[in-house]
């Protein structure tokens, strides 16, 4: 029986140490982690790997609830997948598990006021976004990446890979770039 840990964040410039050493303190033999974001299963190649090496008994443990994923269904399906193999899931903060049928009820209503949450986060940044427009202050969010070192590189004959690499940023970010040559900022999603 193995307690394997999950560790997650969102973007390339978040540190992952937090979650690790709870996950070490928990006595995660194995931890697992990655910097992609939870909004879908997509992409996420070591959470796919930990819940294909769980076996019956394992404990999957994670720090908080959305370092499983950001939508009720995708933490319920990864919480299925991970029963479907006999495996357990413990979430650290609050300290709920599987384990038992009022586990699985908490984890299921956790899971629904951590979506209804970011919701409300997010209207809330709409709101205010729209305000500093309406007034004139609105410059828009902070420049994360040398969007001329990304297109002087690309001139040089370096692949999004390669610059990805050269300027720790994500190869998606570079293809946005690349892509809109004459912009000053990323576009609109």
């Amino acid at each position: 029986m193995a307690r394997i840990g999950y560790a997650r964040v969102s973007t390339i410039d978040q540190d992952l140490e937090i979650q690790t050493a709870k996950l070490k303190a928990e006595g995660c033999e194995i931890i697992r982690s990655e910097k992609v974001s939870g909004g879908s299963r997509d992409g996420r190649n070591e959470l796919a790997t930990v819940i294909e090496f769980l076996r019956p008994g394992d404990e999957l443990v994670v720090a908080r609830l959305d370092r499983l994923g950001r939508d009720t269904r995708d933490v319920l399906n990864i919480i299925h997948d991970c029963e479907q193999r006999g495996a357990f899931v413990t979430v650290l903060d609050p300290h709920v598990t599987t384990r038992g049928e009022m586990g699985q009820m908490v984890l299921t209503v956790l899971g629904m006021v951590a979506q209804m949450e970011r919701r409300f986060i997010k209207e809330r940044q709409r709101e205010g976004i729209a305000k500093a427009k309406a007034q004139g202050v609105y410059t828009g969010g902070r420049q994360r990446i040398d969007r001329e070192a990304v297109r002087r590189l690309h001139a040089d004959g370096l692949g999004p890979s390669a610059i990805s690499a050269s300027l720790g940023c994500s190869r998606m970010q570079v293809h946005r770039i690349i892509s809109h040559n004459g912009s000053d900022r990323d576009p609109p999603p």
